[in-house]
């Protein structure tokens, strides 16, 4: 999430950036006894929670835009390089499965593209026409939005995506680690996770890191429950694609629905691995095709469509 850059060609003094400063807690890190050592992390860790709690307002007005766009056909994209990009794609990854959404609609977008989420590849990061040409070749249009992460927000790749975005009019979402009157950076929403200087002085895959992963799992969890694919606390869209997540969607169907493992294996298979199509079919008594008229007519809002049915679900546990 830092900069790179070689020897002698003139590279700006970054000193002066909440995550390049050194944290005077961490003077002796390398005299401490690993016993000190670990405890100090552990008290220092704290610090992304805070960060993240004092950025709830962004958050909120984040997920709330985002998941506008959504609705409306856009697609999220997360745009970094270095640690950053890969818990952007990270994050992206990990919706298919939990939420049952095609791999398009969450994007992750990293400089350097799949190597670099094996080898370093940082100094591809000062190219800030990487940022926009990556973005064009996914086809990133005004109905999208883009979330640009860069811990200490000066970025190049990430700051070329995020004018890119606010040119064509899509949405534009800053998220870093400093304060805007450090770096301010193009965009509709910032978001700002002062967690303060790192133990190992500018190794923002730390504190930084660890607050960047918290914001973007309420980013994009939040989204998801705006646009219905959470029922109570239950992710009634998972996709049961293991034993585990099968496992999983026979427990939500037993807990919402009132069903035993045997005869809720019978309806998801009815309902095509559906757990959302299953519940409603558990509590309307409708056949597959009948449920599925009015999920489709709710935008696949299962409270909805329950409501429309005159139907219900017992309370999650």
């Amino acid at each position: 999430m830092g900069s790179a850059s070689s020897p002698g060609s003139g590279a700006v003094d970054r000193g002066h950036l909440l995550t390049e400063q050194a944290n005077p807690l961490s003077a002796n890190l390398d005299q401490l006894p690993t016993d000190q050592l670990v405890d100090l992390f552990c008290r220092n860790d704290l610090e992304p929670q805070r960060a993240v709690a004092a950025a709830a307002p962004a958050l909120a007005a984040a997920v709330d835009a985002i998941a506008a766009r959504l609705a409306g056909g856009g697609r999220l994209f997360y745009l970094g390089a270095g640690t950053s990009g890969r818990l952007g794609v990270l994050d992206a990854a990990e919706c298919p499965p939990t939420f049952c959404t095609p791999p398009e609609l969450v994007q992750g977008v990293l400089a350097g593209g799949a190597p670099a989420l094996l080898r370093s590849s940082e100094g591809l990061e000062d190219l800030q026409e990487a940022g926009r040409s990556d973005l064009q070749e996914r086809g990133f249009s005004a109905a999208d939005c883009l979330v640009g992460i860069a811990a200490g927000g000066t970025t190049p790749y990430v700051l070329g995506g995020l004018g890119h975005a606010r040119q064509l009019g899509a949405l534009a979402i800053a998220l870093a680690c400093v304060p805007t009157d450090q770096v301010p950076m193009p965009c509709d929403i910032d978001i700002r996770l002062l967690t303060g200087p790192e133990l190992l002085t500018g190794s923002t895959r730390l504190k930084a890191g660890t607050a960047t992963k918290m914001a973007l799992n309420i980013l994009s969890t939040g989204v998801m429950v705006r646009l219905g694919k959470v029922y109570g606390n239950r992710m009634v869209d998972v996709a049961v694609t293991n034993s585990k997540l099968e496992d999983r969607a026979l427990r939500i169907l037993r807990d919402l629905a009132g069903l035993e493992r045997a005869e809720g294996a019978v309806l998801l298979e009815r309902a095509g691995g559906s757990v959302k199509l299953a519940l409603l079919m558990a509590a309307t008594g409708l056949e597959p095709a009948a449920a599925a008229a009015p999920l489709e007519q709710q935008g696949k809002d299962l409270r909805r469509a329950l409501a429309a049915c005159g139907a219900s679900l017992s309370p999650p546990l």
